[in-house]
């Protein structure tokens, strides 16, 4: 199955060189679960948009380092663009960023949370399970768009999944970071968070998480069959 990843930013410049980036984070992520998906990127941050949304089977919008609602020029084509995609019926998933514009695209409020950021591994209740996760943001989707349900949520963030049928499944934490991403977050990118929160997640490093399952489920969602 071909996916388009309609890439939404870089992944920390530092750590490329280790772990890659968002493409490289995101075929890992999808690899080993039983199916044979091929990654076409388009940098949608560098304004290469796909021509034709019959080029890929299904789409994947990746984190960012802006926010939804902040002014640059991919951000409204990357609004119709999603827009056009939820209209044609082809899977979409979205992460962190990708989470937040899809939800803003299709008529849903993200906002800075005033409380802060949430980073390092979390517990999500999605549905009754328990899911620990890797999270970095402090953007939220504050109201969830008309007929998205939420499937997901933390003692921080109560919209952190959304679903839209059967079509859209987005989420607020990042499956594709691994520990050593959010170690490099930490080394590179902490400046802005509370210490307390950085040392929380810097204790939380070895710890378990759920990030082969989720990479199940959005491999599983790309494949389901659709009416």
């Amino acid at each position: 199955m071909k996916i388009g990843l309609l890439q939404a930013g870089h992944f920390v410049p530092e750590l490329q060189s280790e772990l890659g980036d968002y493409n490289a984070l995101y075929s890992r992520l999808l690899a080993g679960h039983g199916y044979d998906f091929d990654l076409e990127t388009f940098s949608v941050v560098d304004m290469e948009f796909p021509h034709n949304l019959d080029e890929v089977d299904g789409w994947l919008i990746s984190g960012s380092k802006h926010g939804a609602y902040e002014d640059h020029a991919f951000i409204l084509l990357l609004e119709e663009l999603i827009r056009a995609i939820h209209a044609s019926g082809k899977p979409l998933i979205g992460i962190c960023f990708g989470h937040q514009i899809i939800a803003q695209a299709l008529g849903g409020t993200v906002a800075k949370f005033d409380q802060g950021w949430s980073v390092g591994r979390v517990e999500y209740d999605m549905q009754g399970q328990t899911f620990a996760l890797n999270a970095w943001h402090q953007d939220q989707v504050i109201k969830p768009p008309e007929g998205a349900e939420t499937v997901g949520s933390s003692s921080f963030c109560a919209h952190a999944a959304l679903a839209y049928g059967d079509q859209i499944w987005t989420m607020q934490p990042h499956p594709e970071f691994e520990s050593p991403a959010i170690h490099g977050l930490i080394q590179y990118k902490s400046g802005a968070v509370a210490v307390d929160r950085v040392e929380h997640a810097k204790r939380q490093l070895s710890a378990a998480n759920n990030n082969a399952e989720i990479g199940k489920k959005m491999a599983d969602f790309f494949m389901k069959e659709r009416a």
